[in-house]
């Protein structure tokens, strides 16, 4: 707020840079949870697509884990956001009534086709329903993806414990990019934020980029001794703290 006041009332910038200047408070940053390819999988597969439901999830899902669009941006999309002519994409408002455009891949284009072709609706139509055609809300999707984990931990085991909402997915679609090599600056772009900061977030959650960041700068001569695995007394020592 002061920084926007800063710029439209310079009568009070004396009060405003001593507001400015004060310290932010210091609080835990979690680190982020996403679902590795074979998490992915798994979760995907558990949509029942015998069922209406089923399929509708699949849609949304998939959706959901390649582009990153956040949960209010999920509800908010309609049957003509999705373009499947030369450059296939979706569009959506985003956070601060931002557009934003994501490719979509061949294989979620199929998914999508399919989906919009059994959805029936008028252009202007939810994408996402209810079977009474009413736009899902945040609270339905949030409960889909629990049943849809309940169900996958069984193929998954991983998956057990494992706290995943619809931001979870929204991170394995960074995380994806991330581990493909995609700069942040396109990362950040892909998922819109506003600012860079934001997506380096996913620089710190993964042990194996940071691993491979140490295999870049060790020098030639230094065997390579892989992850350290404590021996047996360390344990010993560790369990008896």
């Amino acid at each position: 707020m002061f920084n926007y006041a800063a710029l439209r009332h310079p009568e009070h910038a004396a009060v405003i840079q001593r507001v400015l200047a004060i310290p932010t408070a210091r609080f835990q940053r979690n680190i982020v949870a996403w679902l590795d390819p074979a998490e992915a999988d798994a979760f995907l597969a558990a949509c029942n697509q015998e069922t209406r439901t089923g399929r509708r999830d699949h849609a949304m899902f998939t959706l959901a884990i390649q582009t990153g669009l956040r949960i209010s941006e999920l509800i908010g999309l309609t049957v003509t956001d999705i373009h499947t002519g030369i450059g296939p994409h979706v569009h959506c408002l985003g956070k601060g009534r931002k557009e934003r455009r994501t490719p979509l891949l061949p294989a979620m284009l199929t998914i999508l086709n399919r989906w919009i072709d059994e959805h029936g609706g008028p252009g202007d139509a939810a994408l996402f329903t209810t079977t009474t055609g009413r736009p899902l809300s945040r609270d339905a999707i949030e409960r889909r993806i629990r049943v849809t984990v309940t169900t996958a931990t069984a193929s998954c085991p991983s998956l057990n414990g494992k706290q995943i909402t619809a931001h979870t997915l929204r991170h394995t679609a960074a995380m994806t990019l991330l581990h493909a090599g995609v700069d942040t600056t396109v990362i950040a772009l892909w998922l819109g934020h506003e600012q860079i900061s934001t997506t380096n977030i996913y620089l710190h959650a993964d042990m194996t980029l940071k691993e491979n960041a140490i295999a870049k700068v060790t020098p030639p001569s230094v065997a390579a001794t892989g992850r350290y695995q404590p021996t047996d007394a360390v344990l010993a020592f560790l369990n008896a703290l």
